[in-house]
């Protein structure tokens, strides 16, 4: 990996851990989620980060995509599971990390399988090794404490600007003999749950990404489709975000326009199969 490359996600990384930092003292009982949000987002872009995707805060059964909605009302209760995902990017190297907190009560098997899995996980990561080696040692620590992975989510490579790029590296057991290449970057997160072991869409969508221009009639289209290439880059971004250009049903019409006529990808809010509890530690490795 060229030097300057590095020195870019480094520089991510301590931003993001700096964001981390913050979220882990703001997140208390009685808070609202999108305060926390607009906190951490806040904060990385005062040190001189960009937002690779939305701080994720998704709750107990909620594994992954939930972002607070415009005038968001959801706040964090006693004993609640609080999974905080962070993406940082520096000129597009992008950073991605994941911690999970329990509300007003350290101890959480759940959370403390996540976390032991990600460990055990890192000791093998490196050039040559096999991603069903990887996701072996994930899934048989979590069924050490009783507990199973999210088998439909996985870790990721990371690209310029690209968020979730080849290869995969799920979370459950697998036959991929696909090598990890010296000089890319992994993010490697890890899912544990008492439920079912896996997650399905739900009908809520707060995330959605650039994927191409087309012709639309639409005003409020034109400019959220504009303002997903350029301003932020065509990585994922928060409805919120885009509150200014319309309001209410006409925002949903446009996004929902959007998606349909294949401009944009959406990011439906993803909830375990039998509401188990889930955790989620995510960190980003350079091979």
């Amino acid at each position: 990996m060229d030097s300057e490359i590095r020195k870019k996600y480094e520089t991510a990384r301590s931003i993001s851990e700096k964001a981390q930092d913050t979220a882990k003292k703001e997140l208390k009982e009685g808070i609202l989620a999108i305060k926390l949000a607009e906190t951490i987002e806040k904060e990385i872009v005062s040190n001189g980060g960009g937002l690779a995707f939305p701080v994720n805060i998704s709750i107990n059964e909620i594994a992954a995509h939930y972002t607070p909605d415009i005038n968001d009302n959801l706040k964090f209760n006693l004993d609640d599971v609080v999974k905080v995902d962070v993406g940082v990017h520096v000129d597009g190297y992008i950073w991605d990390a994941a911690f999970t907190k329990k509300i007003g009560n350290k101890d959480d098997i759940i959370i403390k399988a996540s976390e032991q899995a990600l460990e055990a996980a890192l000791k093998i990561i490196k050039p040559g090794a096999r991603v069903f080696e990887i996701s072996e040692v994930v899934e048989s620590t979590a069924e050490k404490f009783g507990l199973k992975t999210i088998s439909n989510l996985s870790g990721h490579g990371l690209e310029r600007f690209v968020q979730h790029a080849h290869p995969n590296i799920p979370n459950s057991r697998n036959k991929i003999n696909h090598e990890l290449q010296q000089g890319t970057a992994i993010a490697m997160e890890v899912f544990t749950t008492n439920g079912a072991g896996y997650v399905k869409e739900g009908s809520q969508v707060f995330i959605y990404r650039y994927l191409q221009d087309k012709n639309l009639r639409s005003q409020e289209a034109r400019k959220i489709l504009s303002k997903a290439r350029d301003d932020f880059q065509k990585m994922p971004f928060a409805k919120r975000w885009i509150g200014q250009i319309a309001g209410g049903a006409k925002l949903d019409l446009a996004l929902n326009d959007l998606v349909y006529s294949g401009c944009l990808e959406a990011y439906p809010v993803l909830k375990e199969a039998e509401n188990g509890i889930v955790a989620q530690t995510e960190t980003t490795v350079l091979l």
